[in-house]
Formats: structure tokens, sequence, C-alpha cells
């Protein structure tokens, strides 16, 4: 997202005052390409460019022969391998892996492992920066360029030659091994610093530098040999050779096994279905000597808060927070999937006379697109529109929700049609969709596609689900999806375009950048936008009937917002450095964050921009309660008041937590603000006045519907779902709850919770109570329960005064493949040497026998006030006995000190200190 300000240089005016802009190449001439009833340009307009250099220059795609022709993921990690954005630098800039960094030099691969944040920029950005601590090549590697050989999901091959030398590594996300193939030269290893070797076993060399510990593998039979800073080794009519950072010294025996397990793809998969999201990371490997295929990866904080497969004691330090090590090929995570729905539902405290008023204003505009002409200011314009099409409807204003109906389709008929003033162009070098007129280098570095065209696919879903039949692919559906494929194409077999070009499966979100040509990596800003499209997919596929579509957006959605969580909001407290000093972030790099954004230092838009748009795809934010209150106090804070500039989406940001407040707000100062470029006053007083009336959104109950969503306020649950489909169903709910929805519908319905109690008999996710209890209720007042000390005394394994909570009647089908899972907020304060330790037990009848006990390894908690988070992720210690179904079950949680001599804090009542369990 680009929104400029009065007074603040733009990013299109900061270009072109720095000579990035650049001479447009010719284009050759135009050929229409149909799609459906719209078509593109194969051939961009006259007047216009492509991707280019910093100077203009027009660039192609930096490959190898064996990759050449192949779509290139651009908007990745590692695209500056493949993206020369600097004409004196034709290998690479900083790439971030995590935990090693890279960059690419005429020697070979460079390797960091940086451990110790930097704050700079006045404090207002946190960065894990690239240092080289060595570099890995060829004796006498000087290679003219590196290019991109071969990749895949999140892996990439460097390919270097000097007409005598060849190299190819195999780097990235969680690999703690770069593995080497080369010819030419023995292996060479070049240290920044004269290394302490602290192992030497002949072709495996174990070495300090910089404070960081790396181990070297040379095929057997061969030897490194140390110089000063030169490490070598001959291959032995070998072609291989690997290095991996070590967690520890220590922890070389357990690298060795994995050291010639090269790793040779990556993939991940993924499945949505009744209201869990699954996805499976797997890496291919193959044997270079042995017989050995296993492997070691680390996990980021997103996906191993996610994962009930067990992981070692290895962790590394990461811009992400701690990184946890699994040995395995593959790990599964599951997540509650994010609710989406077209709008807000209806509800009793809207007055749909003053609604009606506010949504003249906008149909009844001179211009309802606001002189928008490229496709970003054009993509906000229909969202706006977008969003009132439904709200139209639920008041009975037809005839509005047909004019609307009819502006997005003129505006979207337009687009998708070559030839005027505004179309689409496919670049067959670099095997992308651009629009024209292009803004924010969504052109010349392929910028923001997926923040752009994420208001067109949203647009066009909200068109569908009021006229199927020009959603269809003889209509307008095929050039949709053509835009699809460009963003967030779910194929990796499709010739024309990249597979998720965007989106980065392993580091849980996208990137903005196309190019990646930063000292600090690919970046992010609006991560909002990002799920805008995710969003968009859902509502598209399930108005079409493309349920592949609709459970990858639902996929992208749901691990997109535990990363928004973690990486931009900070909501565990576990993520940002405490140098930092800011809660939230308006940017992620692949070096850290920064509490900024591309044209301005107003507190307002850097809060904002991660917000907008809001949506019925937006109802994810309000997983994290705490995160949003912080995130508006510390805006408050930073600009010395409230919102002004933005307050409309701050609002509705503040409602997904505290609707009341949000609403007096809007009472108190609706008649004297202008709303901000994509928002209306007719949405916001919608979004305020529903919420205000239903409550926020409760992410702790899901439906079996993609399209539902969950509101509480006080003890009153309401269910909402709409169905695209061309018969009625029925929706169920995690906590049992059942929504009856009409055809083409959306219908809500209410039911009870009780906060006091034990909570229902059904429902996976069951918060701590102080007194005892487990329960699905939400809304309880925080509070905390004493774990007693272990007394000095090794309780590992056996509970020692535990706390005990309990829920009884418990009924539930046992989810195949799902395991239990915790996350529960303990606090040692200052004293040291405390583990806590956490036991699951499962009486699947009720009749007192236990069936089922899981006993998980304790969490060493830090002698710094504060709350830590144990999960089920440190790895079950113990278990004995089956699950099966429950019926009118009882499920205990226990939690003692396994070791220690002082007691520690355990966090009740919130939604932090949660038990879920593997049943629907």
């Amino acid at each position: 997202m680009r929104t400029p300000r009065s007074g603040v240089l733009t990013l299109a005016a900061a270009l072109a005052a720095v000579g990035l802009t650049g001479p447009a190449a010719s284009p050759a001439a135009a050929a229409t390409v149909p799609a459906g009833a719209g078509s593109y340009s194969d051939t961009r307009p006259p007047g216009t460019s492509g991707p280019t250099t910093n100077t203009g220059a027009p660039v192609t795609p930096k490959l190898t022969p064996a990759a050449a022709g192949k779509p290139v993921p651009t908007n990745d990690w590692w695209s500056s391998l493949a993206f020369q954005r600097y004409g004196d630098n034709p290998y690479s800039t900083p790439m971030y892996g995590h935990p090693l960094t890279y960059q690419a030099t005429a020697a070979g691969l460079d390797v960091g492992y940086p451990t110790t944040p930097a704050v700079v920029g006045d404090g207002r950005q946190y960065e894990f920066a690239h240092k080289r601590d060595l570099t890995l090549g060829l004796t006498g590697l000087n290679a003219p360029d590196t290019r991109a050989d071969a990749w895949s999901d999140w892996t990439v091959t460097p390919y270097w030659s000097d007409g005598t030398r060849t190299l190819r590594t195999t780097i990235g996300h969680g690999l703690p091994f770069v593995y080497a193939k080369g010819s030419g030269g023995s292996a060479s290893v070049t240290t920044a610093a004269p290394p302490t070797v602290f192992a030497d076993q002949g072709n495996v060399l174990g070495i300090t530098v910089n404070g960081h510990h790396y181990a070297l593998f040379a095929p057997t039979g061969t030897d490194w040999t140390v110089s000063g800073s030169s490490l070598t080794a001959g291959l032995g009519g070998k072609d291989y050779f690997s290095l991996a950072v070590l967690p520890s010294t220590d922890a070389l025996a357990a690298f060795r096994k994995y050291a010639y397990s090269f790793v040779t793809g990556s993939q991940a998969a993924w499945s949505s279905t009744g209201g869990t999201v699954r996805a499976t990371y797997t890496l291919t490997t193959q044997p270079q000597e042995g017989t050995e295929t296993g492997t070691l990866q680390a996990l980021y904080r997103h996906q191993w808060l996610h994962t009930a497969d067990p992981l070692t004691a290895y962790t590394y330090v990461s811009p992400r927070g701690t990184m946890k090590v699994r040995e395995s090929r593959t790990f599964t995570t599951a997540q509650r999937a994010a609710a989406v729905l077209p709008a807000l539902p209806r509800a009793s405290g809207t007055d749909p006379a003053r609604l009606r008023g506010h949504l003249a204003e906008v149909v009844n505009a001179p211009d309802p697109f606001s002189g928008a002409t490229d496709t970003y200011w054009t993509g906000k314009a229909l969202g706006r529109l977008a969003q009132l099409v439904p709200v139209a409807e639920q008041i009975g204003e037809t005839a509005t929700r047909d004019r609307l109906v009819g502006l997005l389709k003129g505006r979207l008929q337009e687009w998708f049609t070559a030839g005027g003033p505004s179309e689409f162009s496919y670049d067959r070098t670099w095997k992308t969709l651009t629009g024209y007129p292009a803004s924010y280098g969504s052109d010349t570095e392929l910028n923001d596609h997926h923040f752009h065209y994420s208001y067109y696919v949203y647009a066009a879903a909200i068109v569908a689900q009021y006229d199927p039949s020009w959603a269809a692919d003889p209509a307008w559906g095929t050039m949709v999806k053509t835009l699809v494929r460009d963003a967030a194409n779910p194929s990796r077999t499709d010739a024309a375009f990249p597979f998720l070009r965007g989106f980065d499966v392993y580091a849980g979100h996208s990137w903005a950048s196309g190019h990646q040509g930063f000292a600090a990596g690919n970046n992010q800003e609006s991560s909002s936008e990002s799920t805008n499209l995710s969003a968009g997919l859902v509502l598209w596929g399930a108005a079409t009937g493309d349920t592949a579509l609709r459970d990858l957006g639902t996929f992208l959605l749901t691990t997109e917002s535990e990363a928004i969580a973690q990486y931009w909001f900070d909501a565990d407290q576990q993520v940002f450095p405490a140098s930092f000093g800011h809660d939230t972030a308006g940017m992620v790099w692949g070096s850290g964050a920064a509490y900024s954004t591309w044209w301005t230092a107003n507190p307002e838009e850097i809060h904002g921009i991660n917000v907008l748009p809001v949506t019925g795809g937006s109802l994810h934010l309000a997983a994290r309660k705490d995160a949003i209150r912080r995130n508006i106090a510390e805006m408050e804070r930073e600009n010395g008041g409230q919102a002004v500039e933005w307050r409309d989406i701050l609002w509705e940001f503040q409602s997904l937590a505290d609707p009341a407040a949000a609403k007096a707000k809007w009472d108190a100062q609706h008649a004297g603000y202008t709303p901000e470029q994509g928002e209306s006053k007719a949405h916001t007083y919608h979004w305020l006045t529903t919420l205000d009336t239903l409550g926020a959104p409760d992410a702790a109950v899901t439906g079996d519907l993609p399209t539902s969503a969950v509101f509480t306020k006080g003890t009153v649950r309401t269910y909402a779902a709409h169905n695209h489909g061309s018969t009625a169903r029925t929706v169920t709910f995690s906590d049992g709850a059942k929504l009856t929805v009409p055809a083409r519908s959306t219908a809500t319905g209410t039911g009870g919770t009780d906060p006091g109690g034990p909570g229902p008999s059904t429902g996976d996710t069951f918060q701590l109570r102080t007194g005892g209890a487990l329960t699905t209720a939400t809304g309880a007042q925080a509070g905390a329960d004493t774990i007693a000390s272990a007394d000095g005394a090794n309780h590992d394994g056996t509970p020692h005064r535990p706390l005990v909570y309990e829920a009884k009647g418990v009924n539930g089908t046992l989810r195949p493949g799902v395991a239990t899972a915790f996350r529960l907020q303990v606090d040692a304060g200052t004293a040291v040497g405390l583990g806590q330790q956490a036991r699951v037990s499962y009486d699947l009848t009720g009749d007192g026998t236990v069936d089922r006990t899981e006993t998980y390894h304790y969490f060493a908690t830090d002698p710094v006030a504060g709350w830590e988070e144990y999960t089920q992720g440190r790895g079950p210690k113990t278990a004995t006995g089956t699950l099966g179904d429950l019926r009118n079950g009882t499920v205990r949680l226990e939690v003692w000190h396994a070791i220690g001599t002082s007691t520690a804090r355990l966090q009740t009542g919130t939604d932090r200190s949660v038990l879920v369990i593997p049943y629907a």
C-alpha cells in the first residue's frame, strides 16, 4: 500500500529524483490475447516500461540454461539472484534465509549468522543485518556473475562458473546447512577472521568464527587444511561438501549424521476442513554418501506454535524470534481457520435511514472512482464500492446495490479488455501480468502485484455473488483467474506464471519487492493488503464453486494471520528485541522490522497500514485483542492523542477488540472527518454499529464453512455464515452450535456462553480458569495461579503438587492426524533454574478410568520478569494409552514444577493460556 500525503515526497517522485525511473524500453507490435469475454495484450503499451535496473536499463532474468524459460519467482527472499537491480552487482544483495544469511560474490557464497540485533534509524528499526562469517567456494573461483539454477517452495540453488570451476549451492529457509556441489577446484572456506578449531576429525572440522560455531564436511577420506583464515579440502574425486551452523559445539555429532543427506527440494501441502487448516512442510533429500536421508530443519515461531510434532532442544536466533529444530524431513501444523464474510451481517444497532443517507453520498458522487487511473488507486476505488454492495442489500436498497454492481462491472471490464487507456499486459520474458497505467514500481520492479490485484479479485468476488454468469469462464472469469495466476498461482507446473509469486510459504507471509534488492533483504509493508487477496480468493472460490481456490485462500489467510500477529504486532511479545521500544511494526524486512512506512512517519499510517482495507476478511485480526489494545495505545502515545487523519481505519481496528469504545469515538467525531481513500462513512458506520451490537469477532470458535464467523458480546454468541451455494446448508461450529443458511444468503443465530462454569461439553479450545476449570467460554477476567515449588527435587515426568484444570461432560469426535496442543503463559519472575511441566489426560467416557495420558518435556523459564510461552512444541516426554471419541468424557490438564526451588505464575482467564484438544 502506498498513500502519498501532502508535504511528503512520494515514492514515484523519489524515484524520479534520483533517476530510477529511466527511459522506457521500446515495445514490439502488440497482439491481443483473448480471455473469455475479456483480453490482455502480450506486449506493453507504447511509452511504458517493464523490469529495469535502477538506472532504467531493461533487464532479463539471470538464469542458467537449466532454468531458462521457467517462470521466475520474483518477490521472494532470494529474488536478487535472478533480478539484477543494480548494474554493478551481477551476484546478489543480502538474502535472509534464517537462521543463516547469504550473499553471492565472485568467490562464492558469503554466509553469516547474525545473533545480535542493532536498533537503527533513531530507534525506528531493528535489524539482524547480514555480516559475513565465512565464504564457501572453490579454490580459485572468480565467477563473473551468479545465476539461479533451480528453486522450490523455499529453497534455491545459486550457480557460479568462471570457465574452469563450477559451483552450485542449495540454501533455504530453516536450513542450518549449506549444500555445495562443485568441480574444477578444492572445497574452500575463507573466514572473516582466523577461526578457532574446536574439533578436527579429518574430513569434518568444527570451527568458531565471530562467536558462531560451524561444522565443515568434506567427503569421507579427505582432510581439511587450515592456513590462517583459509580452509581447504580436496574432494577426492567427489563433487560434494557442506557446512552447517551449529547451535552449540556439542551438537557436532548430531549434525554430522545428516551432513551428506543433501536437500534437493521443498514443498508445502495444505488442506482446510472442518474449521481447521493443516499444512505439511516437506524436504526432499538425496544421500551423497551412505544411506541417510533424514535432515534437520529450523521452524519459525508461527510454525512451532502450531505443530504437535516433536522438536529437539536445539534453537537458533532469528529476526522472527527463536527458531526451533526438528529432526525430520517433514512437519505438520494445524490452526483454526481464519474467518471470512462478504460483509458483516445485519444488526439491530444500525439505523437503516442513516445508513441509506451515507450510501447515497457514495453512489451519487460525481466520480465514484475519485479520478483513479492506475492499478493501485483503481483497485482502492473498486474495493471501496465492493464493500457496500452487501450492505445496501441488507437494508433493502436493491437499486443502490445494482448501481454499485454496475459500477464494478464497468470498471473491471474496462481493465479486462486490451487496447484501451487501461489494460493488463503479459511479459513473456518475466512471465508476469502487469496493469498499465502502473504505479509504485509494479512495472519496473514488479512490486506489489498481490496488493494491487487483491482489490480486483475481491471486487470480482462480490460481483460473482450477485451475478454468477458474469464470473463464468466464457464471460469475465478467465480474466479474474489470470490475475490470480499472476499474484497467487496455486500451480507449480504452469508455464506462464510462477507458483505463489508473492507468498513465501515457509516465512508465512508475502514479500512486496519484485527484485529484493536491499541490504535488509525483501520487505512487506501492508500485510493487510496481502490478506485482502487471500480473503478475495476465499470469496471468489466460494462464489464460483472453485473449492481448491477457496481453500488456498483459507490457507494463505490463516497462515499469514499468525505471521502478522507475531512479526508485525509482536502479539506474544517474544519477537521484537527489548531495545526496539515499539509494540508494532509498519514494515517487516528480511533482517528485522521497522516502525515506519515508505512514505510517512505519521504514527496513524504506520499503525493503519497493516489494517486497511477493513473488510469481512479482516476478522482474523481479532484473534489477538491484547495486541490490538497495545497497538492503539502506542499509536495514541506516538500521535499525541487520538487518530485524526486515518481515524476511520483505526476506529474499525479498535472495534475488533473493544467495539463500544470505537463506536463512542465515531459518535463523537463522525461529523468532522474525511474518510480514508479506500473507506466510506457508509461502511465505517455499518462496521462500528454492527460490532457494537454483536460484539467483537470470537476467533476461538470456528465454523466448518470458510465463509462463517462468530461474534461474542457478554454471554451471547452470534453465529454468522454466508452460503454461496444453490441449496441450503447447515454450518456446524466448533462449540457445537449449528446454523442453517438458505441458498445464496447470509444467516445469523445466537447462543449462550457460561464464563463462570466448566464450559460446554463440545469444542476444541479450552481456557484455564482460576479454581480449576477448563472452559470454551471467553470474556473472563485475566488472572494467575501459583505453581508450587519443586522444593529442590527432580519431579521430571511425575506431578508434584500440580495445578489441576478439568472439563467434564465433553463430547467430541477424534480428528485423524491432529494432536493435543497447548499454549501456557508462565512467569518465573527473577527466579533461576525453574522448569514447568504439563500433563494432559483423557477419560473418554467419564467413568474415572484414564484412557490416554500425555506428559510433555518441561519448559525452562528465564529469570526475567514477564510472561513466557510454554507449548506442546517442547515435545512429548511420554505417552500412554490410546485416544478415541469423547462421550461425556473428562479432560484434565496438570501443571507443576519439574525442577527448581521457587514458585512461578500461570496465566488464567485469557485466550493466551489454552488447551486445544484434537476433537471436533
